[in-house]
């Protein structure tokens, strides 16, 4: 058995914040990606390839140049204040805390989430880049391959997003 205990977070400040430091490369898992396993390998060695490097994540695309997701975490943009992610389907995990940070931005009605392709053109030009897991809820980019994100700093919309999240996770 095993018992994780934490605090529950206040609410989020932007000028507080820290941010996490990712890297991307293309997506070499097999093509079922949806299927949650314990051949999770591939997903290892794509964190470890960002671990090494002393980043906290790697973000991963398809061969078409498409975010897929990240190697333990799920992943957002925001440009112009609208969020896109990737929508489901076999490059991804459907995580849990992906659907209550959509569910709960669409439910609030203050952002605007769009599911669809997302090129990393996009990625690399975003105003702002979230990753989601279990662990960190939605957790704010600062830098992607070692150029700043936005302007460098936790974005407003992911201050705004996280607010909504924390306030209905535990009503899903």
């Amino acid at each position: 058995m095993v018992i994780e205990i934490a605090p529950h977070p206040a609410i989020p400040n932007r000028h507080i914040e820290a941010g996490l430091k990712v890297i991307s490369t293309e997506d070499l898992r097999w093509s079922r990606c949806h299927i949650k396993s314990t051949a999770m390998l591939g997903n290892v060695l794509h964190f470890q390839q960002s671990y090494s490097v002393q980043n906290n994540e790697t973000i991963m695309y398809n061969a078409l140049g498409q975010l897929t997701e990240g190697s333990y975490s799920n992943v957002f943009i925001v440009k112009d204040g609208v969020v896109a992610t990737p929508m489901l389907d076999h490059q991804l995990l459907p995580g849990i805390s992906r659907h209550i940070a959509i569910e709960s931005m669409r439910a609030n009605g203050s952002i605007t989430v769009e599911e669809r392709i997302v090129t990393m053109d996009e990625v690399r030009n975003a105003d702002e880049i979230w990753i989601t897991n279990s662990s960190k809820h939605i957790a704010p980019v600062l830098e992607l391959d070692g150029e700043p994100v936005g302007d460098g700093l936790v974005g407003e919309v992911w201050e705004r997003a996280m607010t909504i999240y924390m306030a209905a996770k535990y009503d899903f």
